[in-house]
């Protein structure tokens, strides 16, 4: 495990061990008090090298240390196992001074809510999970729009009707990104069925790329993903099947096989929670784009953005660009009913949207389209 600082920034050990003089005080969950700079912290599950996840916070860490300059220092921690021991990286990084932590994995939620409860005089934000303190905010992607999009594609696509899914954990944002992967498949395509294989890890590319070998020989010919290295897709490319990339623009490593990525923008996010901070404007979360607490954003908000569409026919090309579109200006609200599940039963009667917290709560099912149970 390794502390890295970037852009004249200060070194700290990488055991986390050096105590760090001049730092940023805090007044409650006001403004930062005369203060040479804030200083931010940033926890990461893998390393940027991940080339998915990771990388994609990696990138807004940077663009926030180049928006606030001299303003701002930021740090981070990779490769920190989501268990236990994270608690000892989060504590430290509150003992040694930062004003905001940022802990980057759904896992992390119940350790850094234990450590948030230790220092109310620091601000966490904890990503993809639901539980909150008074100094304790949430924020997530609603990844599963970009997810929809790609089973529109992949229901035009496909000659085998057979779909491949790659899946992390069954948590509330997996579960939503498969079913709306689903609702948009079976939109264009009601013959085509998915199968999902639950690798139980985020980032495990042996795993991967193996699960992908098993997808494909059953005659999957596009491959999707919820887990975050490339090696899906440069398992698709050797067979000449397509897929798509996940939370960062994948083409480089499939330049043939990527359909599209979906792309998690983590800047203006970043941007705006710091600048809250130095203005003394921080909170946990209200207002209409929160849920409960949660920063809840996606492709209208520019916090999903896709790739450019490619290795695909114009007219599938022009679908794709459509149901992007009609995401972003609201015309298409994805968990919109009538919507059954894959035994037939009407899940949400026509009419009915899912709201954000019943996306979280309520979807303990696959939708039609979807093969299998999800596991207990």
């Amino acid at each position: 495990m390794k502390l890295r600082t970037l852009f004249s920034t200060r070194v700290v050990s990488a055991v986390l061990s050096i105590p760090v003089f001049g730092l940023v005080s805090i007044a409650g969950i006001g403004s930062v008090q005369a203060a040479e700079k804030l200083r931010a912290a940033f926890v990461y599950f893998t390393n940027p090298g991940d080339h998915g996840w990771t990388y994609a916070h990696e990138v807004a860490r940077l663009n926030v240390q180049k928006h606030f300059g001299k303003k701002v220092e930021t740090t981070f921690v990779e490769n920190v196992v989501e268990g236990p021991d994270s608690v000892r990286v989060i504590r430290e990084l509150a003992k040694q001074g930062n004003d905001v932590i940022f802990t980057t994995s759904f896992g992390y939620m119940d350790y850094t809510l234990k450590v948030a409860k230790e220092f109310p005089n620091v601000k966490f934000e904890h990503i993809s999970g639901y539980k909150r303190h008074t100094n304790m905010a949430t924020g997530n992607i609603r990844y599963y729009e970009g997810r929809y999009v790609q089973g529109l594609v992949a229901g035009l696509m496909s000659k085998s009707n057979k779909i491949g899914y790659l899946a992390s954990f069954p948590i509330p944002e997996v579960i939503q990104g498969i079913n709306a992967f689903g609702i948009g498949l079976r939109s264009v395509n009601p013959k085509a069925e998915v199968s999902v294989v639950w690798v139980n890890s985020w980032y495990d590319p042996v795993k991967e790329a193996d699960a992908a070998k098993v997808l494909i020989a059953e005659g999957a010919d596009i491959l999707a993903q919820h887990t975050d290295s490339p090696a899906m897709l440069q398992t698709a490319e050797k067979a000449g099947v397509h897929g798509f990339g996940q939370a960062s623009d994948m083409k480089a490593f499939a330049p043939k096989a990527q359909l599209f990525s979906s792309v998690n923008n983590w800047t203006p996010y970043y941007i705006t929670k710091i600048q809250q901070i130095l203005d003394g404007k921080w909170s946990t979360g209200d207002g209409p784009k929160h849920w409960a607490g949660d920063t809840w954003l996606g492709m209208a908000d520019d916090y999903l953005t896709l790739s450019p569409f490619e290795n695909m026919p114009a007219d599938v090309a022009k679908a794709a660009a459509k149901a992007a579109a009609d995401i972003k200006s609201g015309k298409n609200k994805i968990f919109t009913g009538p919507i059954k599940d894959n035994s037939g039963t009407v899940r949400i009667p026509a009419g009915k949207t899912l709201n954000d917290g019943e996306l979280f709560t309520t979807l303990d099912y696959y939708v039609d389209g979807i093969k299998g149970k999800i596991p207990g």
